[in-house]
């Protein structure tokens, strides 16, 4: 009996983790399905906002098209199901950050709060980046380089496919500087380390640009260089936030 009473307060403070985890995670879910409920009246105009940088640039007598039975429905209901999450990620970051607050010493608490809302920013920062920026260009881009005889009409799905690509990619490439900033204090890499790697890193930029982005240069090139930028910007920043440790062995060298 004894050894079942151990093994029963051992597993006790698992379980009770397990069980905030569920209820956060449950929180998480109810909010960006209250924030959907909220939006999907607004379905169809959210997708004519999503849709304008294309929209603007089609030639004269051309438009977008639904290729299948259910896309003018299904197309703005998965966007306007994007858009919920878009807008819930602050609170789902703060469930995050509620989580792992209390396993955190207080001065990281102190560091990754801020760091918390920075990567917000940061988050929504690479959003506006890809949609006033990269889009116009991109679509300028492929709505002339095309054969004259060759009409331009985009299916509504792949165009929302497209650009929710590109929002995830410049949304997370933006969040280099937080990262960078979290490898310094952790002690992993110094800057002068990190800085040592930058002809790496511009070769991963262009790698990943490749990867997340469509087969073409332009938009490798307009998601590669903002992150080498955002690497750099996290170098100048995460000199601030140097631990000690690192400091006397990069002044003893």
């Amino acid at each position: 009996m004894s050894l079942s009473k151990e093994e029963t307060l051992q597993e006790q403070p698992m379980v009770q983790h397990l069980i905030e985890l569920r209820s956060r995670l449950i929180r998480c879910f109810l909010a960006i399905f209250i924030v959907f409920l909220a939006l999907f009246s607004f379905a169809n105009n959210i997708y004519e906002f999503v849709a304008q940088p294309l929209q603007e640039l089609l030639p004269e007598n051309s438009h977008m098209i639904a290729t299948e039975v259910a896309s003018p429905f299904l197309t703005p209901f998965k966007l306007t199901l994007f858009a919920a999450f878009f807008i819930s990620i602050p609170f789902v970051f703060y469930q995050i950050w509620a989580f792992i607050a209390p396993a955190l010493y207080k001065n990281e608490r102190k560091l990754a709060l801020p760091l918390l809302t920075s990567s917000i920013i940061l988050f929504y920062a690479g959003m506006a980046f890809a949609y006033y920026v990269v889009f116009p260009l991109v679509f300028g881009f492929f709505t002339v380089i095309g054969p004259e005889s060759v009409a331009v009409m985009t299916d509504i799905s792949k165009y929302q496919a497209f650009v929710i690509k590109l929002f995830f990619a410049f949304g997370a490439a933006f969040e280099i500087p937080v990262a960078t900033i979290l490898l310094i204090t952790s002690g992993i890499l110094s800057p002068a380390q990190l800085a040592n790697k930058r002809p790496y890193v511009v070769v991963g930029c262009f790698v990943i640009g490749m990867l997340l982005t469509p087969p073409d240069i332009i938009s490798q090139a307009l998601l590669a260089f903002p992150m080498w930028c955002l690497f750099e910007l996290g170098i100048f920043f995460g000199r601030f936030f140097t631990p000690e440790k690192n400091t006397d062995s990069s002044a003893e060298s």
